[in-house]
């Protein structure tokens, strides 16, 4: 989610860059052409940035993207995002966003390594969802926003491209994450949890109809992630914060608000079973942010980090956040190491610990079936194939 203060000017540039760093030690061998992405913050490479009636949003100022790009990305985050690691790790060119491509469009014979929709403060559900039930959204970029984007820009790729077809259907598909904050801004409205329980239904359905449809337009090979523990989250920890102990587990984390991400992932499952007999042709692939981003709160010095609740980019409080000074305000700095922290501004994440996160999900066993084990499977079926 975005912040709500006045919007500043900054002299940064979106900076669109071809990655050399690739997951562990090799590339996979599966040759997808392309990634298509539909999510929010956590997906999000400059959409939210580019769009014209965007909200202000702490993501557009220093220090967002120093680590890598050098420059104000657009991203959430100090450095790259699971997405970029992904596109590395499959050779692909990271994902531009759409609204970037837009522009270029007419001019462009056929756009190489597909296209990025996804948008910060995003949610699954319409904008009419939250209206009705009381609870104020940043944006409007909802899932079937970002949809029709897609079949714009379908429409551009088959009439610039002999081999549409091949095109989508040797693509990767990440369909998210997405829905989280469909979550967080009932949470901070504020909602009960008995409440929010019962959006779940509305959000993972809103998730499978998506999936239905990029299918039918011939999508082949689908990854969906699920929620994080926001328990461990700052911005969580800080404003459920307690002196009831019992709430918490022996790391310090919420134990209410993972124990819902817990059971959001698996409603989301269940769904994605129930998808996988109706399109069997289909691979639709869990990919279990939840479990590959728990490990790194419970153990962070296995993992390389120093900090393991607090932040990096913040000022006060038990977790160096405070809603009122938050990263990319003036004023508030970086830490001088990011990559001794798991958190980088409250919600999102550092670079480093989505570089964990992603190798989790590419080389690791949290994706369901494992990513790795398919490649061979989609070459035997005719895939990749132009």
């Amino acid at each position: 989610m975005c912040s709500l203060s006045e919007k500043r000017r900054i002299n940064g540039v979106i900076v669109f860059a071809i990655g050399s760093f690739l997951l562990g030690t090799s590339s996979l061998a599966c040759p997808f052409t392309s990634i298509f992405s539909f999510g929010d913050s956590y997906a999000d490479t400059g959409n939210l940035f580019l769009s014209s009636d965007s909200p202000s949003c702490d993501c557009f100022f220093p220090p967002y993207g120093e680590t890598y790009f050098h420059y104000v990305s657009g991203r959430c985050s100090n450095g790259r995002l699971i997405i970029d690691f992904i596109a590395e790790s499959l050779r692909i060119p990271l994902v531009k966003p759409y609204l970037g491509m837009k522009k270029n469009m007419a001019e462009e014979e056929e756009e190489k390594g597909g296209a990025n929709f996804a948008v910060i403060g995003a949610t699954a559900l319409d904008y009419s969802f939250f209206k009705q039930r009381g609870i104020p959204i940043t944006t409007n970029f909802s899932l079937s926003v970002q949809l029709n984007w897609f079949k714009q820009f379908l429409h551009h790729l088959c009439n610039s491209s002999s081999n549409c077809y091949e095109v989508v259907g040797n693509s990767l598909f990440l369909m998210g994450e997405i829905g989280g904050n469909d979550f967080n801004y009932a949470f901070f409205t504020p909602k009960s949890i008995t409440e929010i329980k019962t959006y779940v239904p509305y959000v993972v359905n809103a998730i499978a109809l998506a999936i239905n449809e990029v299918i039918g337009l011939g999508a082949r090979t689908l990854m969906v992630p699920g929620n994080i523990p926001i328990g461990c989250s700052a911005i969580y920890l800080t404003t459920f914060e307690t002196n009831d102990k019992s709430q918490y587990d022996q790391y310090g984390c919420l134990k209410w608000l993972n124990q819902f991400a817990e059971y959001y992932n698996e409603k989301l499952q269940s769904e994605l079973h129930r998808l996988r007999r109706l399109h069997p042709h289909a691979t639709i692939i869990y990919a279990d942010y939840y479990n590959a981003a728990l490990p790194l709160y419970q153990d962070p010095t296995k993992f390389g980090f120093t900090h393991g609740l607090e932040i990096c980019c913040g000022v006060g409080g038990l977790y160096n956040y405070n809603e009122s000074d938050a990263c990319g305000n003036p004023g508030v700095k970086a830490c001088e190491d990011p990559s001794q922290f798991i958190g980088w501004d409250g919600l999102h994440l550092t670079q480093a610990a989505y570089r964990l996160i992603a190798e989790g999900l590419i080389n690791g066993p949290y994706t369901l079936p494992e990513f790795t084990t398919l490649c061979s499977n989609f070459v035997s079926l005719g895939y990749f194939r132009s």
